[in-house]
Order: structure tokens, then C-alpha cells, then sequence
């Protein structure tokens, strides 16, 4: 394979290749279609690609195991007026699919309520003590989302009460299925059709049970006398909670957050446009702005603050309130960053060389940022990541991440079955786990035995991708936005890199919290800002500050329209460097 400006090894370590299959792949007319198609769009589909729609995307909820099922059940409990309560997980999606639901039995005419469990005093998922106690203060019905497909002995119970249960999750099931009215999962192992959207968030699940539900009561007339609601106009939460979830952004996911963004601009939730001012945005928000400034806002009420704030804000009808809590899950996040700090730094000491993948754990750590930790590590490292906050008892709360070509949620449901945790569950790239501190060391090392080599071949095969190759002078706000057209982008549809070169530092310094700003000059004559985020004190950082001044440097990132600057400009923001000489 043709390796992009002749780099096979880089600064980092890897080599650079087209994104596209083939060099003669790069050659359509326009930038848009050469996007799409290295990432996989057939060609056929382009016109679809271009601008994802609900319409093109969107399948037959009916192809989905149980939902028919949950969708009937809903239907008659809106219909009898019965009292319904919707569980779900302290998340991001959990949030916005416990918001989805209850503003459409809002608008249904029935009053829901929404339990989010405590992540410190409950964990996650449904307990027995929850489910029985929901049952027993009048619900008939309980609605699970982003939650519940390992939860037998809670589900059970809920059944001996006796109340219904519709468990609504995406993530990774078990042979066995646990004893529910209806299990909507795109996961699981029996799905037919329905597997095709595996990589679905649950909002996205609950939105697809939504439709099923006014399909159900459209045809038994429910909305003769009445109107019925727009479920299209709850497209931001799904896009919120898809992007936030790091789902794949492929086919359905794509067309919920195109779309959904243009929901979002339309600042109707009054919750989610006070969160938006909260993050001082001033413009209408991109999928980066999902990820990166709404999403761990929410995440910090579960996280370090209340588990419920996240739903109370995308649920609320009060602008006030909708400011009160906006301002305090900034406030809280500011405080999960401090102690996010702590614990990383405290972890990056206790990480061990020479193995292929990290678990380290801590007695006293925040539970509420280790996945965030995890997620650091292994950017850091390279490799898989999994920490543990261990609390007075000696019990163990795990958060896991993955590298592509790695499933955690596999090896999870592995060490589960092998007796070595308590409980745990997830997907391919991130998982959650309960364990006895004293099996960690025969957990790690089980893990170690079963991925060895399964990381060996994805570090191995691991290659930074290049979409075009262009002069400093070449990158400029239009050349932006025309990459921008090739969006929405996010995990499973990654975001186009440029390379740029020759360059060489004209000034190279360190601001914020470790990043590295430079100002490079080109054969071209022309400079570009660029910025390394938190490569201070990685070897990319170095080379850049140390770069002698005779060497030229191919750069390769990220073109960003510089936010900050007078007039609009373009910089780069670096993901890997190598030397031009």
C-alpha cells in the first residue's frame, strides 16, 4: 500500500495511508463524494450520504424482536391512564432516553415518572430494592432504558410483585434473556433484522419504540380528538444522546444527528438552549459541540452530582429552572475536571510495561470519572484501559475502553462467565464491571491471556488515515467547510485529516494545560496556527518544540476554523507529525 507523502513511520510510530482503498480512489470530482466513499458509502447511495435523512434511514421499528410487543403494552397503558414509571441509566443516554419517553407520555396525556439510580449509593441498572419499590408506590408498568439487559434479579422480582417490565437497552445481551414483558435490543443474540442496528444508541432504540407506539395508537384512533405528537421534534435528544454514547455514526445514526442538530438550532427544548448558553456557545451547536460541551455537562449530574439534574433539565417547561440547572451541571463539571486531574495523574504512576493492555485501580477514586480516565489512558497508551475505583468495602467499580478491533464488552461477558467479577456488561468499546478487589491481579491477567494477541493484531494493523495533502496556504476556512459538507462526523465516520507540509516551527510554545501551539511556515510562503492538545509531554511535543530549524515536518490533523480570531481563519489541530528530510 502507498503510504501518504512516503511516511511509514511517523513520530508516533505508525504510518500514513489514504483513508480511501486504493490512490485511484481519491480521484472523484468533488470533495464531498471522495469523503463519502472512503468511508465506506456505497456509490449507489451517495445522493442518501449527502443529507441523511430520517426518511432514507429509517426501518420498520416491527423488524425489532418484542417491539410490536412493548409497543401494545405502551398502548394500553396509555389508553387505561395507567401509572407508568421510566428507569433509566445516570448517562448521557440514559438521560435523553428517559426524557424522549416521558415527554412523549407527556404528550400522550400521560404523566410519567423517571427514576435515575445514584451512581455512588445504587450503580447502575435496576435493583431489586428499585423496582420492587416503584411497583409499590403504583406503577404498573416499568419502561427500562439504557439498562436492563443483564438485570435478572431485579427484572425477576419486578415480576413476582407482580409488574410489567419493557426493557428498552442496546447493549451486549446474554444467551439468556431476562424475564420481561418485552426486551427491545438490537443486541440481542436472537435478533434477526433488527442486528443491522446494533450500533444504535438506546435513545435511538427508544426513539424507533416511540414510532411503534403512535403507529399502534394512530391505527386504534387515539388521535381522533386529539393531536398527535411530532416525534421528529425530539431529534435533538436522540442526536445528543447518540453522539455523547460514542455510537457509531453509520446509516440511521448519521441521519438522527444531521438531523437532530437542525432540531437542536432551533433551541426548542428550553433545557437543552440553557445548556447551550451555559457552554457559551454562539453559535448553533455541531456534533463536536455534542460530545465535547453538552454531553459531559449532563454526564457531571450523574457523574460527581444529582443522577436526576440531566433529565430534570431536558424535561422542564420552566426557563428559570432550565438556568438554575444548566448553571449548576457547568458548575459540576468544572468540579469533575479537578477531580478527573487527580485521579489520572494518580493512575498514569501505577500503569505497568511490557503488557498489552492497562488495568489499574484505586482505593478512594471518584466512580463518576473513571470510564473518562479509562478513555484518557488509552489514548495515552495506545492500547486498552480499564479503571477501577475500589471503595471502603474492597468492592470494585471498573470502567473499561477499547481500541478499534478490540471488543471489551466480549471479554467482559468473559470474565463474567469465568467467575472473576461480580457483574458487569457493555459494548465493543466500552464497558462497566463490579469485582472483589482482591480478584483484580486474576482479572488483569485473565484479560491479558485472552486479548494478547487480538491487540497485537490491532496495534499492528493500527495506521493514521489521510483524507487530502495540501500547503499551509491551502487551509483556509472555505477548505474547512467544504470538508464540513461530508458530516456528520463522529465515531465509525471519522472526521476528515489533512496532512500539510513542508513546514517548519517558526515559534513553538506551551499554553493551558499542556498544549502545544505552534506557528508553521510553508514552502508556500504561507503560515498556519497549528495546536497539539495535551502533547506537552508526549514525543509529538517534543519533536515540535525541539524541531531544529533547519528540519521540515510533515504535519497531519484536523482543520478547524479558529473560533477565537478576528476575521475567520483555519488551523490545525495535530494528531501526528513526521520528519519531510
Amino acid at each position: 500500500m502507498r503510504h501518504v507523502l512516503g511516511v511509514e513511520r511517523s513520530i508516533l510510530g505508525q504510518p500514513w495511508r489514504w483513508r480511501a482503498t486504493a490512490a485511484e480512489d481519491l480521484a472523484p470530482t468533488d470533495l464531498v463524494t471522495q469523503l463519502l466513499l472512503a468511508r465506506g458509502c456505497p456509490p449507489e447511495a451517495l445522493d442518501d450520504h449527502r443529507a441523511p435523512s430520517i426518511r432514507a434511514f429509517m426501518p420498520d421499528p416491527s423488524i425489532f424482536r418484542d417491539m410490536d410487543t412493548a409497543a401494545m403494552r405502551l398502548a394500553d397503558a396509555v389508553e387505561r391512564g395507567e401509572s407508568i414509571a421510566i428507569f433509566g441509566d445516570y448517562d448521557v443516554d440514559g438521560a435523553t432516553s428517559s426524557a424522549l419517553m416521558l415527554i412523549l407520555l407527556r404528550q400522550l396525556g400521560i404523566g410519567a415518572r423517571v427514576y435515575i439510580p445514584d451512581r455512588m449509593t445504587e450503580g447502575y441498572g435496576p435493583t431489586v430494592a428499585a423496582m420492587t419499590r416503584l411497583a409499590h408506590e403504583g406503577a404498573s408498568l416499568i419502561v427500562t432504558v439504557d439498562c436492563g439487559a443483564q438485570a435478572f434479579d431485579a427484572l425477576a422480582a419486578a415480576h413476582a410483585v407482580p409488574v410489567d417490565v419493557i426493557v428498552v437497552d442496546h447493549h451486549q445481551c446474554s444467551s439468556e434473556l431476562p424475564l420481561a414483558h418485552a426486551v427491545v435490543n438490537p443486541n440481542r443474540l436472537d435478533e434477526g433484522e433488527g442486528a443491522a442496528h446494533g450500533h444504535l444508541a438506546a435513545v435511538g432504540v427508544a426513539f424507533l419504540l416511540g414510532a411503534a407506539l403512535l403507529r399502534v395508537l394512530r391505527g386504534r384512533g387515539y388521535f381522533a380528538a386529539r393531536a398527535e405528537p411530532r416525534l421528529l421534534d425530539l431529534l435533538d435528544l436522540v442526536a445528543l444522546g447518540t453522539v455523547a454514547d460514542v455510537a457509531q455514526l453509520r446509516g440511521l445514526n448519521r441521519a438522527f444527528v444531521a438531523q437532530g442538530l437542525k432540531v437542536m438550532a432551533g433551541r426548542r427544548n428550553i433545557g437543552l438552549a440553557a445548556l447551550i448558553e451555559a457552554s457559551r456557545l454562539t453559535r448553533a451547536p455541531t456534533a463536536t459541540d455534542l460530545g465535547f460541551a453538552l454531553g459531559p455537562r449532563i454526564n457531571a449530574g450523574g457523574r460527581v452530582g444529582r443522577a436526576d439534574l440531566g433529565v430534570r433539565l431536558l424535561t422542564t417547561n420552566d426557563p428559570a429552572e432550565a438556568r438554575g440547572i444548566a448553571a449548576e451541571l457547568d458548575r459540576l463539571n468544572e468540579e469533575r475536571r479537578a477531580i478527573e486531574a487527580a485521579v489520572q495523574a494518580e493512575a498514569e504512576t501505577m500503569c505497568a510495561a511490557g503488557r498489552s493492555m492497562t488495568v489499574v485501580a484505586g482505593v478512594g477514586w471518584h466512580p463518576g470519572v473513571i470510564g473518562i480516565v479509562a478513555g484518557r489512558l488509552k489514548e495515552k497508551l495506545g492500547q486498552p484501559a480499564i479503571v477501577i475505583a475500589i471503595d471502603e468495602n474492597g468492592v470494585g467499580k471498573g470502567s473499561g475502553r477499547s481500541i478499534t478491533g478490540v471488543d471489551l464488552g466480549q471479554a467482559i461477558h468473559a470474565a463474567k462467565e469465568a467467575g472473576l467479577i461480580v457483574a458487569g456488561g457493555g459494548h465493543a468499546m466500552a464497558a462497566g464491571l463490579t469485582i472483589a478487589a482482591d480478584q483484580i491481579p486474576a482479572f488483569a491477567d485473565f484479560l491479558e491471556e485472552l486479548l494478547r494477541d487480538r491487540i497485537a493484531a490491532a496495534v499492528a494493523d493500527r495506521a493514521l488515515l489521510v483524507d487530502s495533502v495540501h500547503a499551509p496556504g491551502g487551509v483556509t476556512p472555505d477548505l474547512v467547510h467544504a470538508l464540513e459538507a461530508g458530516g456528520p462526523y463522529g465515531a465509525g465516520w471519522p472526521s476528515p485529516r489533512v496532512a500539510i507540509g513542508r513546514v517548519r516551527p517558526v515559534r513553538v510554545d506551551v499554553v493551558g494545560n499542556g498544549h502545544v501551539r505552534a506557528i508553521v511556515a510553508g514552502d508556500d510562503g504561507r503560515s498556519l496556527k497549528a495546536m497539539a492538545f495535551r502533547a506537552a509531554d508526549t514525543a509529538l511535543g517534543a519533536a515540535l518544540l525541539g524541531a531544529p530549524s533547519h528540519r521540515r515536518l510533515w504535519l497531519a490533523g484536523r482543520a478547524k476554523v479558529d473560533d477565537w480570531a478576528q476575521r475567520p481563519a483555519a488551523e490545525l489541530h495535530i494528531d501526528d507529525a513526521a520528519w519531510a528530510d
